[in-house]
């Protein structure tokens, strides 16, 4: 879940790009309810395709381009491991991770710069507290403020820093789009995704971001989830299915996912995008129009039981199924998936 770039406003003298909002027709995903009063509405849009990779469940513009944020970092790890990096276990998943902070977590990013021989001047991603519910007030508790290491991209950064080692190539601009290094990650999940990025954007941790459709997103996770033992896909699956506290953290729906879904494969992104795979070769994707977290784990939950997860038997997932309204520091509501889908209409 990285963090988003602040919109500006675009100087009068300046032409703003053409908006696209009027081209996409988002339909409502989730309803906030406060009591029985229906408040807010979140649009968005989602997929979800069989083991064949058939969609059995479309809701909006699932085939046109969108910025998966950190939902691309396992395809990203996939393109690390295809460059040479050698991890595995924690350190792979801190790779794919949009950590929480936490000290294990900490302890990790160092671990793998170590083994680069770098130290934690080689990062260059945003400066940022840690995100985690425990680990940001504990940090502000202490004295400290933001910092590259405690960012939550900073597993990604440094597994981006030790594939340069390993390929030898300069770490010093990693972050440019045209390095070697972003070069074939930009492969990488075009390869996965079976479609061409069609833009090229900077995201909030400073690496540079390639779009894909919903569509792809989920081809690309599925490939991940259902790859051969000992291929470079094999290798991250296994390592965020045996470690899913190093790819989020405590408490995070990410983790709670991967934890109570065996062989699962999920990545959370900035923006309101999720993405989660199967092994069978089942798979979802979702975006949230508006960018909005919170809604997220509702859709997705919702999503789920169109690929046969019988979320309702799990107390971990029953739990995501719906968000919590406060009033006065209280649920007095609940955040619910639409009836649309709930009950939508099957894909064509």
């Amino acid at each position: 879940m990285t963090t988003a770039d602040a919109d500006t406003a675009a100087p009068e003298d300046s032409a703003a790009p053409p908006s696209r909002a009027a081209e996409l027709a988002y339909p409502v995903l989730a309803e906030v309810w406060r009591g029985d009063f229906l408040e807010s509405v979140h649009h968005g849009s989602v997929v979800c395709l069989d083991a064949d990779g058939k969609a059995v469940l479309t809701a909006g513009p699932v085939d046109v381009p969108m910025y998966p944020r950190s939902s691309n970092k396992p395809l990203q790890s996939v393109g690390m491991l295809r460059a040479g990096l050698d991890l595995d276990g924690e350190l792979l998943a801190l790779a794919c991770a949009s950590h929480s902070g936490e000290a294990f977590h900490l302890d990790g990013v160092r671990r793998i710069l170590a083994g680069a021989g770098l130290t934690e001047d080689a990062l260059q991603c945003t400066a940022a507290l840690p995100i985690g519910a425990e680990s940001q007030p504990a940090h502000l508790a202490a004295g400290l403020g933001p910092s590259r290491i405690t960012m939550n991209c900073s597993g990604k950064h440094a597994a981006m820093l030790a594939t340069c080692v390993a390929a030898g190539w300069s770490v010093e601009n990693y972050l440019d789009p045209e390095h070697p290094l972003q070069l074939a990650l930009r492969a990488t999940l075009e390869d996965l995704a079976g479609e061409k990025s069609t833009s090229v954007g900077v995201d909030g941790c400073g690496a540079p971001l390639f779009a894909l459709t919903l569509t792809g997103l989920a081809r690309a996770f599925a490939k991940i989830a259902t790859a051969p033992a000992g291929s470079h896909e094999a290798r991250v699956a296994a390592a965020m299915n045996a470690h899913p506290e190093y790819v989020g953290g405590t408490g995070r729906d990410v983790t709670t996912l991967m934890q109570a879904i065996p062989g699962a494969v999920a990545k959370d992104g900035a923006e309101g995008v999720y993405a989660l795979a199967l092994p069978d070769g089942s798979a979802i994707a979702l975006k949230i129009a508006d960018g909005s977290q919170r809604p997220r784990p509702v859709v997705m939950t919702a999503a789920l039981r169109h690929i046969g997860v019988p979320v309702a038997t799990d107390t971990r997932l029953s739990a995501l199924t719906t968000a919590p309204v406060l009033g006065h520091g209280q649920p007095v509501g609940a955040v619910r998936p639409s009836a649309a889908l709930a009950h939508p209409t099957p894909a064509p």
